[in-house]
């Protein structure tokens, strides 16, 4: 196997990982560890070339460093990718291989599940190396984080929906959802439970004929989830579809989601902004599912409190962005950004 260190001016590490007689390649970067150690999921995607899966790594794991420090985490940033299809292209010696990439860091990164990854999955990269979470069983196992990150984002909409609308009933609410994996589906479930109305997007379209039939879900053709006439829009998928292109095209008052990174660049918050679309920073709404992963970590044996508690002071932290974002005539992405930095200047006194 091939580890090579790749040089960096805006992360402490990054390792391209291969093997090719695996049909591995992969990379693993460590954005800061000021906090801690750096934890992040490991994902596995079909990404066009080598640069778009760096470029995601990159993104993502700076990302990472935002959300555990908004969530209060001693915890740093970090992610770890994989390229392939995970249906055709993911085994249990390619797992495996990678974990020892990973465990070769001496815990500097702690993965988890993440796009394309399940708790089994972590289950045989723990064989290689304990600097793995999310696990299915165990003394601390915390499983699959996705109802814990559903369960996040449904209160950012709920605390968005406040700020912007005066109330935080979602009954008769009407949210598009791109996107209906893991995340996407318990956030539709907690959604229709509220009595909102769906109308839902996936690549799979079997996922769709299932909220169609389960939540009374309307169905949208892909390219057209951005031009639905309705209260929120969640993005539940993958990252940078906030962009010139897609925010000319929303129809809706407020932006909550579950993707990572959604804006392609900071302008594109400022572009929200002006046209008076209120978006609750990703890194700060999406925040359960590292909650989640932080109690196996760090061993903690009442887990249903401290994200209990973890969860609450990530709303407190949304409404206090959100009414300095209205105070100063803003985006709450460049305030929330702000609050990250100073929150991470305070851990780290």
């Amino acid at each position: 196997m091939s580890i090579t260190a790749i040089q960096s001016d805006s992360h402490e590490e990054i390792y391209r990982v291969e093997e090719a007689d695996l049909g591995l390649l992969g990379y693993i970067a460590v954005h800061s560890t000021l906090l801690g150690p750096a934890a992040g999921g490991l994902r596995m995607r079909p990404y066009a070339s080598e640069e778009d899966a760096l470029t995601d790594v990159k993104r993502l794991s700076t990302g990472m460093t935002y959300k555990n420090a908004a969530a209060g985490l001693s915890l740093g940033g970090g992610k770890a990718v994989i390229l392939g299809d995970p249906a055709t292209q993911k085994t249990a010696p390619l797992l495996r291989r990678f974990a020892q990439a990973i465990h070769s860091l001496d815990g500097r990164y702690i993965t988890a599940e993440d796009m394309g990854m399940s708790p089994n999955d972590m289950e045989i990269l723990s064989k290689e190396t304990p600097y793995v979470a999310g696990l299915a069983s165990g003394e601390f196992a915390s499983g699959d984080p996705s109802p814990i990150t559903a369960r996040g984002i449904f209160n950012a909409i709920k605390v968005t929906q406040l700020h912007k609308y005066g109330s935080d009933d979602l009954a008769g609410r009407h949210v598009a959802v791109q996107g209906l994996g893991h995340v996407g589906w318990h956030l539709c479930e907690l959604l229709h439970n509220s009595g909102a109305q769906l109308s839902v997007t996936d690549m799979n379209p079997t996922q769709v004929a299932r909220a169609v039939e389960k939540f009374g879900a309307s169905a949208v053709a892909i390219e057209d989830i951005y031009r639905v006439e309705a209260d929120i829009f969640a993005p539940c998928a993958i990252g940078g579809i906030l962009n010139e292109s897609t925010i000319p095209q929303l129809k809706v008052g407020i932006v909550v989601g579950g993707a990572n990174n959604q804006l392609a660049t900071t302008a594109d918050a400022a572009a929200l902004h002006a046209r008076g679309i209120l978006y609750a920073p990703d890194f700060v709404a999406n925040g359960g599912g590292i909650i989640n992963v932080a109690t196996e970590i760090q061993k903690i044996s009442d887990r249903e409190a401290f994200v209990t508690d973890k969860l609450h002071a990530l709303e407190l932290t949304l409404t206090q962005i959100l009414h300095q974002a209205q105070l100063e005539d803003q985006s709450p992405d460049a305030v929330a950004s702000a609050t990250v930095l100073q929150k991470m200047a305070q851990l780290a006194a």
